[in-house]
């Protein structure tokens, strides 16, 4: 989907843009596949949404639907010595006029100080997080993805019926560490906000750790220093703002929210440099085909195969248990046999 908007972007000064646009990948996860990556994972998804200076929004709800499950976090945090999200709810941007005009941003930025290449978020990565979460197993995972079905209708009351158009205007920081592009002020706010607490709330009553003491501030990451700790022992300690003050202002474009994603943080990013993504509800018109009949059969067939694991594995398990008495008759037989061949001997 691609917009036109205000404060476009020149493709002339598009295709100037001579980093390579797969040097570093969100987290750094994509890249590497083993444990020893996860705490950079985590690491970046907590500098997006640690945040506390978003105002709170109350929604009107039953008391049934407001009481969350507090004995069933209680436990899970008993089990878990530290929260490490690995999975969040994610509005993918779109628009190329929007990752052009970042790209262009990052570039800028990199012909003032090229060792910050690697702190930059590639563009098939560009999206905002809406909520980050724990799911520990499979079986999490498929709650998780029932979680998200079950977040549409909340979606749609919400929305009732009316697009949601995200403009994206200026450049700012959290700390001089994370950059990120503004979600322009307006009345689309309300509805973003609603919605990622409708969220928090669809997951924590599931009995998930989501959100943990976290207010939503929806922006769009562009770069963070979290990405190259090395940089420090050089001397770069914060996003100098000199390097973005020429788009201070600067218009990159409108993305309207048309799905809303659950994602992997560890497991490999996929081949368009977007996040591994599990399960996805569509926002407002459908386009052709049934995409909710086809994430419920998605969901079916996860259901399925761990249903077939799980067999498989017992079966294996009654198997060998029901091996071992036999193995051991069969070993008394021999030692039998063993006794009988000593007798014929001694009698020789």
């Amino acid at each position: 989907m691609e917009r036109p908007g205000a404060g476009a972007i020149n493709s002339n000064e598009c295709e100037n843009v001579s980093r390579e646009e797969e040097m570093s990948e969100e987290f750094e996860a994509d890249a590497m596949d083993s444990l020893k990556d996860m705490p950079f994972a985590t690491i970046d998804i907590k500098d997006d949404c640690e945040i506390t200076d978003a105002p709170h929004i109350n929604l009107e709800r039953s008391k049934e639907n407001e009481r969350i499950s507090k004995d069933q976090i209680k436990k899970r945090k008993k089990k878990q010595k530290g929260y490490q999200p690995n999975y969040f709810l994610s509005i993918p941007i779109t628009n190329k006029e929007i990752t052009r005009g970042i790209k262009i941003l990052q570039n800028a930025i990199l012909q003032q100080d090229e060792r910050l290449a690697k702190a930059m978020t590639s563009d098939g990565s560009f999206h905002i997080t809406l909520l980050v979460m724990q799911l520990l197993n499979e079986d999490e995972v498929n709650l998780g993805i029932g979680a998200l079905l079950e977040l549409k209708p909340f979606v749609e009351e919400i929305l009732q019926g009316k697009e949601l158009i995200l403009p994206f205007q200026g450049v700012d920081t959290f700390g001089n560490q994370v950059g990120f592009v503004k979600l322009a002020e307006g009345h689309h706010i309300n509805p973003l906000l609603e919605i990622a607490e409708a969220a928090k709330r669809t997951f924590q009553e599931k009995g998930f750790m989501a959100g943990e003491n976290r207010s939503f501030k929806p922006h769009l990451t562009f770069m963070k220093l979290s990405r190259t700790p090395w940089l420090r022992r050089k001397g770069v300690k914060k996003i100098d703002p000199k390097f973005y003050e020429k788009f201070i202002s600067h218009t990159f474009g409108e993305e309207m929210v048309h799905r809303i994603d659950l994602c992997s943080m560890l497991k490999k990013k996929q081949s368009n440099g977007y996040y591994h993504c599990e399960s996805s509800i569509v926002i407002g018109a459908k386009n052709g085909g049934e995409p909710d009949d086809a994430e419920l059969l998605r969901l079916s067939k996860r259901l399925v195969e761990n249903a077939v694991l799980k067999a498989v594995q017992q079966y294996l398990e009654e198997t060998q248990s029901r091996g071992k008495p036999a193995d051991g008759s069969s070993g008394k037989a021999r030692a039998a046999d063993r006794g009988g061949a000593d007798g014929d001997q001694s009698g020789r």
